[in-house]
């Protein structure tokens, strides 16, 4: 990998993430578990293999050097911490396809706080792909009472993810001189503290501890791709890439479990994902002409 430009690096990196995110909400639904006893599974595993990864590859100076962004980086342990639990409840409450759409919204929370927080102007572009995406959503919205297995309390934990996430990224733009890669395996393992007073019993059903690593191993791939693949390729094309998931996520699930995503969701998921790979696409498209100018 070593050999291969920064750009087509970039790429591979960053599908990779996309590509081991996509069975998330699967493996959600293939645990025999609760949702918060889920949740812990799926952040004490994750957790400890990022935490190996850390300390192997980045050294343990890098954790020290990740809390140089003061508050910043508190708030961003501790968010990120929030996101795994908030993801577990709103699969465990809605259909995958609700999720994963609503989720698709993120870059319109950002563009929000990016605004508030960063002074940073929203585009008309940018503008326009809102007024898109709210549409989107609320269809998303209407079809959860018409669709079997969805839910607007599982639809508004889904929205939370999608705005905690975005409040994340604007924490990471604001002192993006400070790697924020360290801090993940301990956000990981926050949770899983977090939710550990909340479990009435520890234990998995026979068969299901490989499940567990399985998952853990997935989840901790998608993390570090998804953290590394951005320092080489424009944002937009990241962007692009992660809606992949969107897409496939819900098929996935569609495919091996049946769970019909309902007409509501994939009207409103077009939408979303329509608008966010549009304006995405013009954003390419600009800054390569900006380039070659």
């Amino acid at each position: 990998m070593n050999g291969l430009p920064e750009h087509s690096k970039g790429l591979l990196i960053t599908m990779v993430g996309v590509l081991f995110v996509i069975p998330d909400s699967l493996f959600i639904r293939l645990l025999d578990t609760p949702p918060l006893e889920t949740a812990f599974w799926r952040s004490f595993s994750c957790g400890l293999l990022l935490l190996a990864y850390v300390l192997l590859a980045l050294g343990p100076r890098s954790v020290p050097l990740a809390f140089t962004g003061g508050r910043y980086s508190w708030f961003y342990l501790i968010a990120m911490s929030s996101t795994g639990i908030l993801f577990t409840l709103a699969v465990s409450n809605t259909s995958v396809a609700n999720v994963v759409f609503i989720i698709a919204s993120m870059p319109v929370f950002a563009a929000i706080l990016s605004r508030i927080f960063l002074g940073e102007p929203i585009r008309t572009r940018m503008m326009l792909t809102m007024l898109a995406v709210f549409v989107g959503l609320a269809v998303i919205a209407y079809g959860s009472g018409e669709t079997e297995g969805a839910s607007l309390v599982g639809d508004a934990y889904a929205v939370a993810v999608s705005f905690v996430f975005a409040a994340v990224l604007t924490v990471a733009r604001r002192v993006r001189n400070v790697s924020m890669v360290p801090l993940l395996p301990f956000a990981y393992l926050l949770a899983a503290l977090a939710l550990w007073p909340f479990l009435d019993a520890l234990s998995l059903p026979s068969g299901q501890y490989a499940l567990v690593v399985l998952y853990g191993v997935f989840i901790a791939i998608s993390s570090i791709g998804l953290a590394l693949g951005p320092r080489y390729i424009p944002s937009a094309e990241v962007a692009l890439l992660i809606l992949l998931e969107s897409v496939l996520a819900p098929l996935l699930v569609w495919s091996v479990l049946g769970e019909d995503p309902g007409s509501y969701a994939l009207v409103g998921g077009a939408v979303v994902i329509g608008a966010l790979a549009v304006s995405n696409a013009v954003l390419l498209l600009r800054a390569r002409r900006s380039g070659r100018a």
